[in-house]
């Protein structure tokens, strides 16, 4: 891996996919280091000059002991626009994470952080058909923070964008399923792609599980809408990964 800039490694996605486990996991690698909190959201910052970005202050936040591995988990960066154009400009061999999960349990996972942060105030229903137009009005047009449910979870236009962008053998692909049923099997596999050792004994772990919104359940109505919607970008992503969730 190169040395030459202050950070090599990133885990750019995607929200509700188990990103705050594996953070967890990697802060107890001896041979990682993690600035001081998880998100760090530098590349998608729209009040940085990217035309003339000053690293510095993105760097004293690794400022712990220097280690082979350094890098940091800020979900949005596969979805946000022009943040992975940043991130090749700022290190063009960097190693890119992307844990995915199956796109309809995560909308409604993202739905339900939402609602219970007093952010949504919508039903599920609404959120992921007519809720969309949203998107429209916000800046940039077409994306979203909040409510964007839906949109993170074409998985195959995203990833096609990244592998336009760097090569194949800097990105690995993780699922959330596997992190949950083997955590030290899939954190092995990362440490090799990271180039370090084995990571320490792990104690399986989940982060962040939504809690219940009274009154709401997914629909099977949902379900089939959202299927529908992701279909042919799931058949784009089989493709390009081998990974399904069709």
């Amino acid at each position: 891996m190169t040395t030459d800039f202050r950070v090599n490694f990133l885990v750019i996605g995607v929200q509700k996919a188990g990103t705050t486990a594996l953070h967890d996991y990697l802060r107890e690698h001896p041979d990682v280091a993690l600035p001081d909190v998880k998100e760090v959201h530098y590349f998608d910052d729209e009040s940085q000059d990217w035309n003339r970005p000053d690293h510095s202050a993105y760097h004293r936040r690794f400022a712990g002991p220097d280690r082979p591995a350094r890098g940091e988990v800020t979900p949005i960066y596969v979805y946000w626009p022009n943040s992975l154009e940043r991130i090749r400009r700022y290190n063009p061999d960097m190693r890119l994470v992307l844990i995915l999960r199956d796109p309809v349990e995560r909308a409604w996972s993202h739905w339900r952080m939402e609602r219970g942060r007093g952010v949504e105030t919508h039903d599920f229903s609404w959120c992921i058909r007519e809720g969309r137009a949203r998107l429209q009005a916000a800046d940039p047009p077409g994306f979203h923070r909040e409510f964007s449910y839906v949109e993170r979870g074409f998985y195959g236009r995203q990833v096609e964008r990244l592998f336009g962008l760097f090569p194949r053998e800097q990105v690995l692909i993780l699922t959330s399923g596997d992190l949950d049923a083997d955590p030290a099997g899939v954190m092995a596999r990362l440490s090799r792609f990271l180039g370090v050792g084995n990571p320490p004994p792990l104690a399986p772990r989940r982060a962040h599980v939504g809690a219940a919104i009274e009154g709401a359940r997914l629909l099977p109505a949902d379900v089939e809408h959202l299927r529908g919607l992701y279909r042919e970008d799931d058949r784009k992503l089989r493709e390009l990964t081998g990974v399904s969730f069709a």
